[in-house]
């Protein structure tokens, strides 16, 4: 989970959002496609992070609108994002994909089940190769995405073109 306290961190250091702010710029940012983080553990994680000391909450009223936390990083928060940053950038990269567990266990299902097994992931990675495809083209001459954003949906939309070549691989196998 410092996977999110780093997200949530990096996102307050450029400016104070509230915590639906920050869920809607994820998904705007299509953070979750790519780190696994859910609009309750946004909120959660804010309140929690607050309690650490890492960021300080100020209510804010905007016209009939009832109050809002706006969150902002504490001193202690930028310590800790820049202590996350190089802790995270120093570990061992590992890419766990869900699917695989479907891939380990075919061989226990009937080969017709295998098939349609291997079909389904094929059509989830072509489904998300179109979502990029799309972002990647909305986005790319946006200048509030940072070249480091456009940089990951590259590296995503890389990465399923690597597995859709594996896919064709193991369906050759079934």
């Amino acid at each position: 989970m410092r996977t999110i306290d780093l997200i949530v961190l990096g996102i307050l250091k450029k400016e104070a959002l509230s915590a639906y702010d920050i869920q809607k710029l994820v998904e705007y940012r299509n953070i979750s496609q790519w780190v696994k983080i859910s609009t309750p553990s946004i909120y959660k994680k804010v309140i929690q992070l607050e309690k650490q000391g890492y960021v300080k909450s100020t209510l804010k009223k905007e016209g009939n609108m009832p109050e809002k936390a706006i969150y902002s990083l504490t001193k202690k928060g930028k310590t800790e994002f820049e202590k996350l940053m190089l802790g995270i950038a120093a570990r061992p990269i590992n890419i766990f994909l869900d699917f695989n567990a479907v891939i380990v266990n075919l061989d226990s299902l009937p080969p017709a089940d295998q098939r349609a097994c291997i079909s389904i992931i094929e059509a989830n990675v072509k489904k998300m190769k179109a979502q990029l495809e799309e972002n990647i083209e909305a986005k790319q001459d946006l200048p509030e995405i940072p070249e480091t954003g456009k940089a990951v949906m590259q590296q995503q939309y890389l990465l399923v073109e690597a597995i859709e070549k594996w896919i064709g691989s193991v369906k050759e196998g079934f």
